[in-house]
Formats: C-alpha cells, structure tokens, sequence
C-alpha cells in the first residue's frame, strides 16, 4: 500500500473521493427492517459510535458498498459492504427520561449490524 507523504496531503484532500466501490454485495436489510447494532470493541479505529452499541434500530436506507475502513485503514483489505442509514428514537438510544420527538440517523457497515 503506497504511504501518504505529509507534502501531498493537501492535494489529496483537496480532490476528495469516495470510498463507494462497484461491487454486488448483496444487501442483508432493507428500509423498515429492525437492526440491533453489535457491541464491538476493536483494537483501533471503528466507526460505529459507543452509544448506539447493543442499541436497536430500524433501517431508513441503503446508501450503498463502500470499502470497510475498520480493515482497510489496517492494510486488511477494502472488504466492500453495504452502507445502512439507521434511525434510532431517543428513547431508543437513552431510555424514557429522553423526549418522544426526537431521532438520530447514524450511518452504519453492514457488519456492524445483526438483525433484530
């Protein structure tokens, strides 16, 4: 895997791009379908946020295969896979004492999902 150099950072970013890739994964949930998110605890970098762990959800869309940055910032591989928007109610997230009216949409890798 070729290494950034600090010089070529800003061009870099500046660029941009996307982490979608043209893969036929196949979806494992679609829109309405309840979720539970995995209590996972990686050594490193994960992007499923503590405080959605063991917390359930229902699928809002399907934003696609995207490359799986839990192993490819390791030099693991890309490992392409769908990219979920979940919706959680606040009382799913924080319990009764949250109000009633308010969402959190987080997006999540497929394998951070079980179904529920």
């Amino acid at each position: 895997m070729p290494v950034l150099a600090a010089a070529d950072t800003p061009a870099v970013l500046r660029r941009g791009g996307s982490a979608r890739v043209d893969a036929k994964v196949p979806a494992r949930f679609a829109a309405g379908d309840r979720v539970a998110v995995r209590n996972l605890n990686p050594f490193g970098h994960t992007r499923a946020p503590r405080y959605v762990r063991c917390k359930m959800g229902t699928i809002n869309r399907d934003h696609g295969v995207f490359i799986f940055p839990d192993t490819h910032a390791h030099g693991q591989g890309k490992r392409p896979q769908h990219v979920y928007s979940v919706r959680f109610t606040a009382h799913d997230l924080w319990g009764d004492e949250a109000t009633s009216h308010d969402t959190v949409y987080v997006d999540l890798w497929d394998e951070y999902l079980a179904p529920a």
